[in-house]
């Protein structure tokens, strides 16, 4: 019989993956803070629990995919957590982008109680999670990985295991930094071919067929032909995600640049409202910065 597989965190990525997770026959124990996606979950064959705690005591894998480090701390080591509900044997994968200090701070504390965790970031989006396409970055001992990388192929393509505790989360804030860079740049470029009065769609293909062409490209090619921003990852994640890379950098001793100015970036799409636009949509902070209508 398939492992009872907990998951906390039914959001934008949660769901799809939760929901992969079903389609591969894994019984399934959800919680969220929000109803909605768990009845969505329950009626295609899941089972609700009220608490992190309760799902903790139900399963034999644990996945969170949550939004920020004081979320990941609070469901794991909060009052009616993780710690509260967990068996000794429980294996623990936080799938959510965070310090990687915290997950290795949370995993001491669960390793005291014999429930052993792995930082397994993703990188691919609303549509990787949909596909089962995520690339999945997994840090923690090489044993436990092994033990569930056959519930991870369920859920991406990718997925490399690159060392101790911590060591998913330092890929995942190295890969974010050539994604918002990229966006930035896409943006960038854009918007002077808009004021130079190209055809976007036009542009996009030729973009695409030569060096320029990447993975954001193409991803993100029909928010910019219909000028349309609905978050496949928020820009408030991504700013979030910038500023843990930045902790990271200065606790590391690692100058960079221009990864603080695409932080300004986000900052300024923040202050104008547009945190809830997915991260593609720093192209409009340029185009208003270059008096291109939308």
């Amino acid at each position: 019989m398939a492992q009872v597989i907990g998951f906390i965190g039914l959001g934008i990525m949660g769901r799809p993956m939760a929901k992969n997770l079903l389609k591969a026959g894994y019984p399934l124990v959800v919680h969220s803070r929000s109803r909605g996606p768990v009845d969505e979950l329950v009626q295609a064959g899941a089972k609700a629990a009220i608490l992190p705690r309760d799902v903790a005591g139900q399963c034999e894998v644990l996945i969170t995919m949550l939004p920020s480090s004081p979320d990941v701390e609070l469901v794991a080591l909060g009052k009616d957590g993780i710690l509260e509900g967990a068996r000794r044997g429980l294996i623990y994968v936080d799938m959510s982008t965070i310090s990687p200090i915290v997950s290795q701070t949370v995993g001491r504390a669960l390793a005291s109680n014999g429930v052993k965790m792995l930082d397994a970031p993703v990188s691919g989006g609303e549509k990787g999670a949909i596909d089962a396409a995520l690339s999945i970055m997994v840090g923690g001992e090489k044993a436990v990985f092994d033990a569930v990388l056959p519930l991870l192929q369920a859920l991406g393509r990718t997925i490399t295991h690159l060392g101790p505790l911590g060591s998913g989360g330092f890929t995942k804030l190295a890969n974010q930094i050539i994604v918002a860079l990229n966006l930035t740049a896409l943006a960038e470029a854009l918007t002077l071919a808009k004021k130079a009065g190209l055809d976007r769609e036009l542009t996009l293909t030729a973009l695409a067929g030569g060096l320029a062409g990447s993975r954001c490209l193409d991803q993100k090619r029909p928010n910019y032909l219909a000028n349309t921003y609905n978050p496949g990852f928020k820009i408030d994640l991504h700013y979030k995600d910038l500023g843990l890379i930045m902790e990271s950098a200065r606790a590391l001793g690692v100058p960079l640049p221009t990864t603080a100015i695409v932080q300004e970036l986000f900052n300024a799409l923040r202050v104008k409202g547009r945190g809830g636009l997915d991260h593609s949509g720093v192209i409009t902070l340029l185009e208003d910065l270059a008096g291109v209508s939308a």
